[in-house]
């Protein structure tokens, strides 16, 4: 069997030592058990099967995509697999280790600063875009703008958290970056419920939550933080604010104390992006007045950061602490 076949499908798991009342429950999805680790699996090998369908994608093409790590890897593991090049540009705050694991799979890297504004030469997408114009017989995922994104998990993640738990999901909680695990499921979910409520999670330094709640993208509140997958410089055209219920800010210390507790309570070891995921759903359990099902995704395995989240001393200089994650604790 091809790698493909085991991509989605992934285990819910409950978390139950968060102090949350009594009646209301957390539940993630662990999407580092995909193939390439993440939940970015379910959306690259959705638009790359699209378009060898439609004729998009021709035997010997080059993949050029612009990544924080994650799709990277799923486009260099099925470009190894189909007989693919791949071209990816990345923001240089990408851990090493996602670095060095899209070396090992044949990608070519190109690393770019984080600090460069949107639509300069140096900004990551917009050198990814240049690349793909340059390149004869080169595919772009273009995963940002694509609707295919959100389709995806439309088709799987939706449907997958659903099919566990039907009417009892009270409320569906994700950071965003290009937006698609959360526009897509959330649609899928209230399809199914219209009452389900969709929370996006956006780091301190990106821009939705300004723009949802004021309307406003004011690039002097752009700022960097160390959070790799959510939040944005620019709007995102896969990001549907319109299933969108509220927006919720979180700092780079709530996810990565989140991510010390989720490793020495819960036995998991996750990335940012899952520690702000599940610092979210902690703050919308505590909302609830009565019985509530709060489901989140996890969306990769934080052992493609412990040199950095899971290293104190990077933690140290910093200004992050290490060790002291009980803030989220609930009472023996």
């Amino acid at each position: 069997m091809k790698i493909q076949s085991f991509i989605g499908n992934t285990p819910l798991v409950e978390l139950k030592t968060f102090d949350v009342p009594a009646d209301v429950r957390i539940l993630a999805k662990l999407e580092f058990f995909s193939p390439s680790g993440s939940i970015k699996d379910r959306i690259v090998s959705y638009i790359i099967d699209d378009a060898e369908r439609r004729g998009l994608l021709k035997p010997g093409a080059t993949i050029v995509e612009n990544t924080s790590g994650n799709t990277g890897a799923a486009i260099a593991a099925l470009a190894a697999t189909r007989g693919y090049r791949a071209i990816l540009t990345m923001p240089d705050k990408v851990s090493k280790e996602k670095q060095g694991a899209l070396r090992a799979m044949g990608a070519q890297l190109i690393v770019c600063p984080t600090s460069a504004p949107p639509d300069t030469a140096e900004h990551y997408v917009t050198h990814a875009r240049r690349i793909h114009a340059e390149t004869p017989n080169s595919f772009m995922l273009n995963q940002y703008d694509n609707p295919l994104n959100a389709e995806a998990h439309f088709n799987s993640t939706g449907p997958e958290i659903w099919s566990a738990l039907g009417r009892s999901v009270t409320a569906f909680v994700a950071s965003g970056s290009t937006g698609g695990t959360l526009s897509g499921t959330s649609r899928f979910l209230k399809l199914k419920n219209s009452a389900v409520k969709s929370v996006l999670l956006d780091p301190v330094g990106s821009i939705y939550h300004r723009y949802f709640h004021e309307g406003v993208v004011d690039p002097s509140q752009i700022a960097p933080y160390f959070v790799e997958g959510a939040g944005e410089d620019h709007l995102a055209k896969c990001m549907d604010f319109s299933v969108v219920d509220d927006v919720i800010q979180f700092t780079d210390a709530d996810a990565f104390d989140t991510c010390q507790h989720l490793a020495q309570r819960e036995g998991l070891i996750c990335g940012g992006t899952s520690g702000a995921n599940v610092w979210g759903a902690v703050q919308v359990a505590r909302s609830m007045t009565k019985p509530a099902t709060i489901v989140t995704v996890l969306p990769d395995s934080g052992n493609k950061y412990i040199s950095k989240i899971y290293n104190p001393e990077w933690l140290s200089q910093n200004g992050f602490k290490f060790g002291e994650a009980r803030t989220l604790e609930a009472a023996p």
